[in-house]
């Protein structure tokens, strides 16, 4: 190691960075991604409208849309490795959990489609 060069030491345990509250929010993003998707997959009709259940397959795909989205900016931009506080480690979580929620919610939608209503024509 160079003496030029600075030295990296991880953040406290306690402090929220930026890297550590974009990944946070990504996660928790897709974790409610899963779960609209979730309760859309399960209840088309029930409590996400009396429709066919397009609209929580819509949130369910928005949701892990952007979680993935901001988790894969917060993996392009952290200046460490995983234990350094950069947030790492949860935007690894919130791509994961961002694309169970895109499988989920294209799940959704794909049944939303088959089970369509009848229009009188």
């Amino acid at each position: 190691m160079n003496s030029s060069e600075p030295l990296t030491t991880a953040a406290d345990v306690f402090s929220m960075s930026a890297g550590r509250l974009g990944a946070t929010t990504a996660a928790v993003l897709g974790l409610i991604g899963v779960v609209i998707g979730g309760l859309a997959l399960a209840r088309p009709a029930g409590r996400l409208g009396t429709g066919t259940g397009r609209l929580g397959a819509d949130a369910a795909l928005a949701a892990g849309l952007i979680a993935v989205a901001l988790g894969g900016v917060v993996t392009a931009t952290a200046d460490g490795g995983l234990g350094t506080g950069n947030g790492l480690g949860g935007a690894i979580v919130a791509l994961v959990v961002g694309l169970i929620a895109l499988v989920i919610g294209g799940l959704a939608l794909a049944r939303a489609r088959r089970t369509r209503p009848l229009t009188p024509g």
